[in-house]
């Protein structure tokens, strides 16, 4: 459901190009976040957003309560950092971020809180209105420190328990209802359980979560200035109790299928493996890996690709933990050529011929992932008592001092693991069949798992590519385009294999097999830049399907009217303003694009001369959609 705000934002974005958000973003802002951390388009445009709803749309009377749904690994924090700042702006000095898990804290604890972290949020000086500000993690919010950035950090049960259960020093009701606060729920699905009550809640979700959701409502409406800002890739906006709740207050909506067609995610492939020894499964993942650190390392790219080896039980996977260790320090040379000789995906070949045309020898490949996957370079992960230093560790694998290349852990790090480097991930456990022969339980925290995982990895070979973008779709057999995949190995089950790829499919992290261009076998040509549509296609007359009535006419294509012209372009991605600037950089705005000459507006095209098409909106929706898909194609031409 797109709600009337959103729709009203979209509205403005339409009329004046992507840029209009962006603009609407103080200098200041850009200023005071990490300069190793840019934005992208789509962060620049959710905070834009909501500077322009706080500026222009809300009332000085409303609750503020908005929700950002975007993507898994869309970089939400960079967009709260931001938000802290511009919320700073206006007066607030008080913010506390909730969510459901202690490693999401401990993780994002490090991001707002320590400038030695790589992944620091904040500039190293914050300066606010010619004011030096620091960054402050507090427990309460009674000390009136007024320059500074308090922060409160605590799980959405222990905000809970802390209200509901009063300790000396710790936070209050009291505390809501005299400062004013900005509150951002990260994982912000795990609070809609007593929302979810008119549809099937099962007895954990009752006993441990509806009193959540009324504790966040308590603290909002504590004091009328309050803010609530959401932030989650699943709403669960499909239902109907959460599509109701959410109808005036989602500010943003940028889907995971967004996110990957717009080249921000590795690409996911399926790889089936029938071999009964788990080691022998997890060896293609092992080649992968180090045929990636080779690659990487040829191009002067600093980056070390991770394992993840995934198990049912924390039983199961500390087994393994030990015997891959021991297997690993048994692999010959002999095992390795039979090993890559059943194997025929093509990565594998393309390492088979970097083996032969770099003149390696399987010996001295052998010793390196002995000593690349040595037992201290291996981590597990399974426990509730796992220590601070692992949580941290695992979440700081792209660091220079981190030497994990594997991680062995169940099922920790489905949610709130925020990792770029990893690359492989092994399924080490068949699925239980059900009467049907179908698998018995779901593929969705799979899914899930895959879609943390398929994170972009930034790096680029040239200047003028992009860093954080996939580079490789046009060129599938560049032997980087490994390096822009993400390969999710798992035992040999056909029918496990097939409900999962429609899970990923419908979850946006694979594209649908007719939407997917990009495959090898077919060529894409590169967009050319251009001030204007070529001579070729303004003096052509496009026809279509209609045209063949004996009754037709050649009009400009705007005669078919804006609003007309606005839907085609909303149903061909190749028209996304995104796309258009990189192939016309002068354009302004969509607006520009519909109706100067130099582009659409100086289009004829011939359509049926009749007054009951003339008059049908569908006709000429499909007419336009037909025409503008023959525009598509010659461009790309």
């Amino acid at each position: 459901m797109i709600n009337n705000l959103e729709s009203h934002l979209n509205k403005i974005s339409e009329l004046n190009g992507n840029d209009f958000f962006r603009k609407q973003v103080p200098a200041s802002i850009y200023h005071n976040l990490n300069k190793n951390l840019p934005a992208r388009t789509y962060q620049h445009e959710a905070i834009g957003r909501l500077i322009y709803y706080w500026q222009n749309e809300r009332t000085s009377q409303e609750q503020v309560h908005l929700l950002f749904h975007m993507a898994t690994g869309s970089g939400k924090t960079l967009i709260m950092a931001a938000l802290i700042l511009y919320m700073y702006e206006k007066g607030y000095r008080h913010f506390i971020f909730f969510v459901n898990s202690n490693n999401i804290i401990n993780k994002t604890k490090q991001n707002f809180t320590n400038p030695s972290s790589s992944k620091y949020l904040f500039s190293d000086e914050i300066t606010i209105n010619g004011k030096q500000v620091q960054v402050k993690e507090t427990e309460q919010f009674g000390e009136m420190l007024s320059d500074s950035i308090q922060i409160s950090f605590t799980t959405i049960n222990g905000l809970h328990s802390k209200l509901n259960t009063p300790r000396e020093n710790s936070l209050t009701l009291s505390d809501f209802e005299i400062n004013k606060m900005v509150l951002l729920s990260d994982e912000a699905h795990h609070i809609n359980a007593q929302t979810k009550k008119g549809s099937k809640l099962n007895k954990a979700e009752a006993d441990e979560t509806i009193s959540w959701e009324s504790t966040v409502n308590k603290i909002l409406q504590a004091n009328p200035q309050n803010a609530l800002f959401e932030f989650t890739a699943t709403a669960g906006l499909s239902l109907p109790e959460i599509a109701k709740k959410y109808q005036d207050k989602i500010i943003y909506d940028y889907s995971l299928k967004q996110f990957r067609s717009d080249g921000f995610s590795k690409d996911v492939q399926l790889l089936q493996n029938k071999s009964e020894s788990l080691f022998t499964r997890a060896l293609p993942a092992l080649f992968l890996s180090q045929y990636r650190k080779q690659l990487f390392k040829k191009y002067g790219i600093e980056a070390k690709p991770v394992i993840l080896f995934k198990s049912k039980t924390i039983k199961d996977s500390n087994l393994f933990f030990t015997d891959f260790s021991i297997q690993l320090d048994k692999l010959n040379a002999a095992k390795v050529k039979n090993v890559l000789a059943g194997l025929n995906d093509v990565r594998i070949q393309h390492l088979k011929h970097y083996f032969a045309t770099n003149k390696i020898k399987t010996e001295d490949w052998v010793q390196e992932l002995k000593e690349d996957f040595s037992k201290e370079k291996l981590i597990t992960l399974n426990t509730t008592d796992d220590s601070y230093e692992k949580q941290l560790a695992i979440n700081s694998l792209e660091e220079k001092n981190n030497p994990y290349r594997a991680i062995f852990a169940v099922d920790k790090l489905n949610e709130g693991w925020d990792v770029l480097n990893l690359f492989d991930i092994v399924r080490l456990y068949g699925t239980t069949k059900n009467e049907s022969g179908k698998p018995s339980h779901t593929t969705i925290a799979e899914a899930q798992l895959i879609g943390r995982g398929a994170r972009y990895y930034p790096f680029r070979i040239r200047k003028n590519q992009s860093l954080h973008k996939r580079k490789y779709d046009l060129e599938p057999e560049h032997e980087l385009r490994i390096c822009e995949e993400l390969y999710y190995h798992s035992p040999y089950d056909p029918s496990y294999i097939i409900e999962l790829n429609k899970i990923l499919i419908r979850n946006g992290i694979k594209p649908a097999d007719n939407e997917n261009k990009n495959t090898p076998g077919k060529s894409i040509p590169l967009p050319r830049v251009l001030s204007s549509f070529p001579a070729d296609v303004i003096n052509k007359t496009y026809k279509t399907r209609h045209s063949q009535h004996e009754k037709k006419r050649v009009t400009p294509i705007i005669s078919l009217g804006d609003r007309i012209i606005r839907k085609a372009i909303n149903k061909n991605n190749f028209f996304r303003f995104d796309n258009l600037k990189t192939i016309f950089p002068h354009c302004t705005s969509i607006q520009e694009f519909i109706n100067s000459k130099k582009y659409l507006g100086g289009i004829k095209i011939e359509i049926l001369n009749l007054p009951d098409y003339n008059k049908n909106p569908y006709l000429l929706l499909s007419s336009a959609t037909d025409i503008l898909g023959q525009i598509a194609a010659d461009l790309e031409d």
